[in-house]
């Protein structure tokens, strides 16, 4: 079962489609390439939100849609929940 989406292979989050539980290793797909991922996820990520694909670092950037979304506030690691606690969304 795919528990994330990831829209194009520039991208560096996911997004949940279900509820995804810390400790499990979420299954995701690039939906340019339809290639599979998995990502073990660190926090409890629920639906609609955002998971990180790779360590971000504080002052980096999200990318979502392959565009630039927002910059990172506080780093992030591998599989952890990305939302307003350590992402400024670029549309504010």
């Amino acid at each position: 079962m795919i528990q994330f989406l990831v829209h194009e292979k520039a991208d560096n989050v996911g997004v949940a489609t279900v509820d995804i539980k810390k400790g499990e290793k979420a299954k995701g797909l690039y939906m340019d390439s339809q290639k599979k991922v998995e990502v073990k996820a660190l926090q409890d990520i629920p639906l609609g939100h955002k998971i990180a694909l790779t360590n971000l670092k504080k002052e980096g950037a999200v990318i979502k849609y392959g565009h630039n979304i927002g910059r990172v506030v506080a780093d992030i690691k591998t599989g952890e929940h990305v939302h307003i606690h350590n992402l400024k969304t670029r549309r504010w």
